[in-house]
């Protein structure tokens, strides 16, 4: 479904989910499938995220791409000639004129694949992944698995204190968790703090 000769009428794939569901992982599958089919790739990330390494995308498993930090989504047309597919992993991280970039992109004949969270720590919409998964070709959405109860997990709960929407971290400010469990953690935290 993902893997075809170019593509010149350009889509967007959008890849979304909870922390630790393996959205990264699937970006990097799908860019890495690409490049064995011949077709020339480049990988995104912003720059804040420097979690794992200052340039790569890396996935929790340690799975790594060279990508291109970029501060702002305008960046990403500086690298393009000769590119048939566009990778952008941590899209909620850029503001929303990453919406209009993917757009463009994707007008210009370019394969787009976007990987992010959709909800942020408060189980809501997570901008700008909304906006890019109501203009996407195709969506997939990954699940993890809640470390209370072990069923699937759709929500990314935040165990480090703050209350800002983007505070990075990873399994040391951050759990998968289950529609039940996020709202019974929710519930108890706002009791604490």
């Amino acid at each position: 479904m993902f893997l075809e000769p170019k593509a010149d009428n350009g889509r967007i794939e959008v890849i979304t989910g909870s922390m630790f569901s393996g959205k990264t992982e699937e970006l990097l599958r799908r860019i890495k499938r690409a490049k064995i089919a011949g077709q020339k790739c480049v990988l995104y990330k912003p720059i804040v995220d420097n979690r794992y390494h200052k340039t790569a995308v890396v996935s929790h498993d340690k799975n790594t791409l060279e990508s291109i930090a970029v501060k702002n989504p305008e960046e990403i047309f500086n690298w393009i000639d000769g590119i048939d597919i566009i990778g952008i992993d941590e899209a909620q991280f850029f503001n929303v004129a990453l919406v209009e970039v993917v757009r463009r992109l994707a007008n210009m004949g370019k394969r787009i694949i976007v990987a992010g969270l959709d909800m942020d720590y408060m189980g809501k919409p997570f901008a700008p992944m909304p906006e890019i998964m109501a203009i996407a070709e195709y969506v997939s959405k990954t699940n993890a698995i809640c470390v209370v109860c072990g069923k699937l997990a759709s929500h990314s709960f935040r165990t480090a204190k703050s209350d800002k929407q983007v505070s990075l971290g990873a399994e040391n400010a951050y759990e998968a968790r289950c529609r039940k469990c996020f709202n019974k953690g929710m519930s108890n935290q706002a009791n604490l703090f």
